[in-house]
């Protein structure tokens, strides 16, 4: 599983803390969620199906 860019998890995080309320201080957080949201759905892309895996 290839680990998401660095510029999609900054753009996702930034989107989460937006969507949050940009509250101060959580940077970390947002970082590890936008992280793991794009690796669910690279974990789930429609191009990975039971024949393929």
């Amino acid at each position: 599983m290839p680990k998401p860019a660095e510029q999609e998890i900054r753009e996702r995080a930034h989107k989460l803390w937006e969507q949050a309320g940009k509250p101060a201080g959580r940077d970390e957080e947002f970082w590890r969620a936008a992280e793991q949201e794009l690796r669910n759905e690279d974990e789930s892309s429609t191009l990975r199906t039971p024949d393929t895996l």
